[in-house]
Parts: structure tokens; C-alpha cells; sequence
């Protein structure tokens, strides 16, 4: 049996299905070399994945990571990870979603294409900073110890 799972969009329920195989071992990767770049005692906390994240009074969202900041709980990084699946609802709406709530990152993971859209907030929206593949190296600037080869996320 699949599991689901809710978000909450200007108050309207959504449920959506938590998927596994390459959605889920992806997921994994991530979150443990976010995990491990992290000082201890840092300004930034990592939820586990699809952790619940209020955005405004009536959106609630579970992106597949987040990382917060441990002063004000406020999300600092939210990563989607897009599958054929659910591209439509992660690509557009949430990130709409993401752009309006002022987001400071945001890293669109494409399972269709190994790529990753990274994505800097600024005072004009979300700005496409780059997209990963192949060979290039995922890093975060606020995330010192951060670096996510392409070809190693993306294995089979």
C-alpha cells in the first residue's frame, strides 16, 4: 500500500503520494551529504524529509528536504525532487509557492533529466543560478562542507 501524504495550499487540501525506487534513493543521498556538510550547533537545522512547513496562514507544504534556520525556524532550503509522476505540481505550483514566501534557496532535483535547477532568491523572485549535471558538482556557499558530484546522486 502507498503512502500519502497532505499539503495545504491558501487553505485547499492536497494529497499526494510518497514515491519510492529512484525518488526515494535520491532523496536519501541528499539528505545525508546535507546532513553531514552541517556544523554542529549551526545556524541552519535539517528536517527529515517531508517535514511540514507552514509557508504563510493557510499553505503548509512537505518539501522532500529543508533545511531552517535555527534561530527562527524559517526555511532557508527547500528541495523538490521532480519525477514524471509529480513534475507539474513541483515545477509550477510549488514553486510559485516557494518564490512568493521569498524563499532564499531553492534546488529542483529532475529525476527525469539528472539534472539539478538551482535556484538563489532575490528581491526580483527566484533566480536560476545554474543547472547541474554530468560531471558538475552540487555546492552551497552557506554549506561549506557541501559537495554533491552529479554522477554519484543520480547512480544507479
Amino acid at each position: 500500500m502507498s503512502q500519502t501524504y497532505e499539503e495545504i495550499i491558501e487553505g485547499n487540501s492536497v494529497w499526494r503520494t510518497v514515491l519510492g525506487g529512484r525518488h526515494h534513493l535520491v532523496l536519501q543521498r541528499l539528505h545525508a551529504e546535507v546532513k553531514a556538510a552541517l556544523p554542529e550547533n549551526g545556524p541552519a537545522r535539517l528536517q527529515e524529509p517531508r517535514s511540514v512547513v507552514q509557508l504563510t496562514a493557510g499553505t503548509i507544504l512537505r518539501p522532500d528536504l529543508s533545511l531552517v534556520t535555527a534561530a527562527t525556524g524559517k526555511v532557508f532550503l527547500a528541495v523538490e525532487i521532480i519525477s514524471s509522476e509529480d513534475h507539474r505540481w513541483d515545477t509550477v505550483t510549488k514553486k510559485e509557492i516557494y518564490e512568493d514566501c521569498k524563499i532564499p534557496r531553492l534546488w529542483m532535483v529532475d529525476l527525469r533529466y539528472n539534472n539539478v535547477e538551482v535556484y538563489h532568491g532575490s528581491q526580483y523572485g527566484l533566480g536560476l543560478k545554474g543547472i547541474l549535471a554530468n560531471k558538475e558538482t552540487l555546492t552551497e556557499k552557506l554549506l561549506p562542507g557541501l559537495s554533491v558530484p552529479m554522477n554519484d546522486l543520480f547512480s544507479d
